[in-house]
């Protein structure tokens, strides 16, 4: 892992890209193609070939809810437990109310807040399993009111999918779950098929290739966000110990090789002593080829003049997970501008985020925090703006409305104005 300056992180350019957009959406463009053209036969054949595994049934059935009841641990149901009593209190706080504004003179004002009708959460599968975005995703969805929640998840070698995924997938409130991954996922939830249902907004993580399926099928529904490779990005001065700083960027870069694993320090000596934890803590982790490969493209140790300075750094990569590994790191969140979620002082480690805290683990990459946030329960709504006046409120303001009209050449705009004053010139 390099250490660099300031003004060496700044002039380095991103060659970390392994395929480029333009080939990665030539093929999602055709797989949603056939989707929309074939439905299931489609969405079969390509499970086949990603996957390398024939489906005939691609909905989850109840018996394979119970089957994986049985298979999940104690501990792992109890875990899963108490990470949603947390994920669930921290989203609560966030529902909104509709409300109304009564003024005088009979006019109402107000913003009503309706949950959308039907959602579908992607969840990444096959080799991996993250009941963790299961609970992230499904529970602010099902506080919001959704009515109805699907899950696609592509399945595992044997044709089912992960009994974890699925304990918490019933755990959260889904109302069913399909055996799909991939970018035909996103197009048979865009679109619908003979077995999956339309939805109105596809939320959760995936690959490049979910990621730009999603991008091109916005529009026709929404989508949360168009998510990168994860980050991290710790400021730490000499108070915080290397061992932990080196675990938690470690944490980060066996995601995948494109991972972005970076830390700021006004201190030399620590920096020198995080690369040595890096090489210690990394001999001894099972996904050792990845992380060393993602430090090596992504891994930064940055030397900044000063906390100030680091800041500005930080704002500047606007990262989804930021650690303020330093001293009253709670009184210098008024410098941060742009991050995805904050993690203060030493105990607050990312991996707390990502599983069991609360907060939501979906967040804004690729410098996205600068204009995003996490996902929350009010992305699973939209609002409705309320009006309403009586004759005498719209008789005292339709000369305003009338002027306004005419100023800017639209007429039929005035003269509905006017049939309600008795003088329409139409």
């Amino acid at each position: 892992m390099k250490i660099i300056t300031a003004e060496q992180f700044a002039l380095e350019k991103d060659n970390t890209r392994q395929q480029s957009e333009h080939d990665i959406d030539q093929a999602v463009l055709e797989i949603i193609k056939e989707v929309r053209k074939n439905g299931d036969d489609a969405l079969r054949r390509y499970t086949e070939k990603f996957d390398g595994v024939n489906i005939d049934k691609l909905i989850v059935t109840e018996e394979e809810f119970s089957e994986a009841g049985e298979l999940v641990t104690s501990e792992f149901s109890s875990a899963l437990q108490q990470a949603k009593q947390n994920i669930s209190e921290f989203h609560q706080a966030q529902k909104e109310q509709s409300w109304f504004l009564n003024k005088s003179g009979g006019i109402m004002l107000g913003q009503k807040v309706t949950a959308l009708e039907k959602v579908g959460v992607y969840i990444p599968g096959g080799k991996a399993a993250y009941p963790s975005s299961v609970l992230m995703n499904v529970i602010p969805a099902k506080l919001a009111g959704v009515e109805k929640i699907a899950i696609a998840t592509p399945p595992q070698s044997n044709g089912k999918i992960n009994p974890n995924v699925l304990v918490a997938a019933k755990e959260a409130g889904a109302d069913i779950v399909y055996k799909l991954g991939g970018a035909q996922a996103i197009a048979a939830l865009a679109y619908g098929t003979e077995s999956v249902g339309k939805v109105a907004k596809i939320v959760g993580p995936g690959n490049a290739f979910v990621a730009r399926a999603k991008k091109w099928v916005f529009g026709d529904v929404a989508i949360d966000m168009i998510a990168g490779p994860s980050e991290i990005c710790i400021v730490a001065d000499e108070t915080a110990p290397p061992a932990y700083i080196a675990a938690d960027l470690l944490s980060q870069a066996e995601h995948d090789e494109s991972a972005s694993s970076i830390c700021i320090t006004t201190n030399r000596d620590l920096a020198e002593d995080i690369k040595a934890e890096i090489d210690k803590q990394t001999a001894g982790l099972e996904r050792k080829d990845i992380i060393k490969k993602s430090l090596e493209l992504n891994g930064r140790i940055i030397i900044a003049k000063n906390l100030m300075a680091a800041f500005d750094i930080v704002n500047k990569l606007a990262p989804e997970h930021l650690q303020l590994m330093i001293q009253s790191p709670t009184e210098n969140i008024q410098f941060i501008k742009h991050a995805g979620a904050i993690f203060l002082g030493n105990y607050s480690p990312e991996p707390l985020g990502d599983y069991f805290a609360g907060p939501n683990h979906t967040l804004p990459t690729n410098g996205t925090a600068a204009f995003s946030s996490p996902l929350g329960v009010y992305d699973f709504v939209k609002k409705s703006s309320i009006i309403s006046y009586s004759e005498a409120a719209l008789q005292n303001a339709s000369e305003s409305i009338i002027n306004l009209a005419n100023t800017e050449g639209l007429t039929a705009h005035a003269n509905s104005i006017q049939v309600r004053r008795g003088e329409s010139n139409a």
